[in-house]
């Protein structure tokens, strides 16, 4: 079992790893380390083991010799000796000193326990611009590793003995072409004095091949989520008075799936009344409703773990000027002709399914006689049709959207129409119009499952008398 000790949340940890080690003590010879006082180097009971690599000799006191071209993920005496001397792991603090740290630690530790230590991670600015990285302080105080996406593993070994394993990022020619050097794993057992380290390599690929199709017990939670979440939105649509501002309908929704069962709201809604629903991620969620306009909701609850996406737009007033329901059953007929290719048995993939339902829109507004030539499909329906759910809204990003669907995924189906209020291209009846329908739909064989359609968008269903 393993108890965190630390309360960093999404951060750096030291960990007590409870366990029975079938190892048996192995008795350290006395440790030599040049340019160290005489009576610290007799105060030492351990001695770090021998280089596993005559290209790297690195024990605590010995010469190191290195290819003049050789290079490391921070810097090293030989290739700074400016910044380091000889037997220094960091400026100033020397291998011994880190061991000693690491001994001490394991002192503390009960025998069948094992400290475990994780680096701090790249954090980034914006998009690919990321932030000067600051090595986490417990890791940093016992390994001089300066490196990201690293752990340090202490094992207690005997009364006077230890075991560290470090897992690090190994060497690798093409991405330290674009990042900088690295460490590598000889120079962690090298310089840094690991007695065993693994490489550690980013196995979100992997995991994202496994979490894109879900198992019968993710999809009753999957289920669940989106039926408390559709009862919100059908508590709110049919409310007999209407909503003041967007913010009042925001905390409808929230407590509704909160006092529910919901563990949370799967993410920020959006609650976009008239031409807010033109930004995407309208989030600010503060202006009035005003009884003329329509109101975009995209929201979702999550439960155990899972989340569902919903988006409905409905009138305020609860009923549609001839305009607004006009575009409404344009992107209603999109949305349905979407789920229906939503199986296995048709082949498609989310970006073929884009490209229909796009078709569906076209032709809808070509219908009411508007122009769609040029670029204007791409100002009116600007975002994808649909994006994988799951654990996460934005579900497995590395499963690629132009892969043919299969049974046991699942995805939302959310067309869209935005007419930008200063574009004169469009009769002025519809400029200002923001209107989105989006389901979250389970790949069926033969027939698709639409997870939310609890949730009403008819318009029949969306239209009630006000008070």
């Amino acid at each position: 079992m393993i108890t965190r000790t630390t309360s960093k949340p999404l951060g750096p940890f030291i960990s007590t790893c409870l366990r029975q080690s079938s190892s048996s003590s192995r008795h350290r010879p006395l440790l030599q380390a040049r340019a160290l006082h005489s009576s610290i180097t007799k105060a030492c009971l351990f001695q770090r083991q021998p280089p596993r690599s005559p290209s790297l000799v690195a024990n605590l006191g010995q010469t190191r010799h290195f290819s003049s071209e050789l290079k490391f993920g921070q810097p090293v005496h030989e290739t700074h000796p400016h910044l380091l001397k000889a037997g220094e792991v960091t400026p100033g603090i020397t291998a011994f000193e880190y061991h000693l740290r690491r001994s001490r630690l394991a002192a503390l530790l009960k025998p069948s326990e094992a400290a475990l230590i994780a680096s701090s991670s790249i954090t980034y600015r914006s998009g690919p611009v990321f932030n000067a990285f600051h090595q986490d302080s417990d890791f940093h105080y016992l390994t001089g590793f300066l490196e990201p996406s690293s752990l340090a593993l202490i094992e207690k070994a005997g009364e006077e003995d230890y075991r560290f394993t470090l897992f690090c990022l190994p060497k690798d020619p093409h991405k330290e072409l674009w990042d900088g050097p690295r460490n590598g794993l000889d120079a962690a057992t090298e310089i840094f004095n690991a007695d065993a380290a693994h490489p550690i390599h980013d196995i979100t690929h992997l995991t994202h091949r496994l979490r894109a199709f879900k198992s019968p017990a993710e999809l009753t939670l999957m289920r669940r989520a989106a039926t408390i979440s559709s009862s919100a939105f059908n508590s709110a649509i049919s409310s007999p008075t209407p909503f003041p501002s967007e913010h009042a309908l925001h905390a409808h929704l929230t407590h509704h799936m909160l006092t529910h069962g919901c563990e949370r709201e799967a993410y920020i809604p959006v609650v976009a009344g008239g031409p807010n629903g033109l930004s995407i991620h309208y989030t600010v969620n503060n202006a009035l409703l005003r009884p003329s306009d329509l109101v975009l909701v995209d929201a979702g609850g999550q439960y155990g773990g899972y989340i569902t996406d919903i988006t409905r737009t409905w009138p305020v007033s609860g009923r549609f000027t001839n305009p607004q329901r006009a575009i409404y059953e344009i992107v209603l007929a999109a949305n349905k002709r979407g789920i229906e290719l939503c199986t296995e048995a048709a082949q498609n993939s989310l970006d073929q399914i884009h490209h229909a339902c796009a078709a569906v829109l076209r032709d809808g507004l070509r219908d009411l006689g508007l122009d769609v030539s040029g670029d204007a499909m791409e100002t009116l329906f600007p975002h994808h049709v649909g994006h994988y759910v799951g654990l996460d809204v934005h579900d497995v990003g590395t499963w690629s959207r132009a892969l043919r669907l299969t049974e046991g995924q699942v995805v939302t189906v959310e067309p869209g129409l935005y007419f930008p209020g200063g574009d004169e291209r469009w009769p002025v009846e519809y400029r200002g119009l923001a209107v989105r329908v989006e389901d979250c739909v389970l790949v069926g064989k033969e027939r698709a499952e639409v997870l939310t359609g609890g949730a009403w968008k008819e318009v029949r269903e969306l239209e009630v008398e006000r008070k």
